[in-house]
């Protein structure tokens, strides 16, 4: 379900090494390759999932060009009645690279993907720019 509302692709393997269908369950040791819209295929997120429990929590490495033992968890639960997606980031480099393109940039992409997946399971509107011609969009 990434690519409806995060990615352009999404490709997750097992520890075998074989492609997994969009209906498989992620676990613990599988590795993926993220690339969005808007973006060339070299540019591109590469990471393995450290804990997957199949219904609230996932755990997974993140980052290029020597940042990857940044670690994304994402978790869900309810509060005072409302469902919450919670996206933790930590080990962020603490270097000027570190503090402008992971701090803020993440910051904004984060920010911009969970308002997408909130505008599709609410009223089905993908806000992503599709259109190949508009490179490094903050939508794309």
């Amino acid at each position: 379900g990434m690519e409806k509302w995060f990615l352009r692709i999404c490709e997750i393997k097992n520890k075998a090494g074989l492609v997994k269908t969009s209906g498989d369950f992620i676990v613990t040791g599988d590795q993926f390759i993220w690339r969005w819209h808007g973006w060339p295929d070299d540019v591109q997120e590469k990471g393995e999932i450290l804990e997957a429990n199949g219904t609230d929590q996932v755990r997974f490495t993140f980052g290029q060009e020597g940042a990857e033992d940044m670690i994304c968890t994402v978790k869900l639960y309810t509060e005072e009645g409302e469902n919450i997606c919670e996206i933790i980031q930590e080990n962020i480099p603490d270097n000027e690279k570190g503090k402008t393109y992971y701090h803020i940039g993440c910051l904004t992409g984060w920010s911009f993907y969970l308002t997408n997946m909130k505008s599709i399971l609410e009223n089905g509107a993908d806000l992503r720019n599709k259109n190949e011609q508009l490179k490094k969009m903050i939508n794309s």
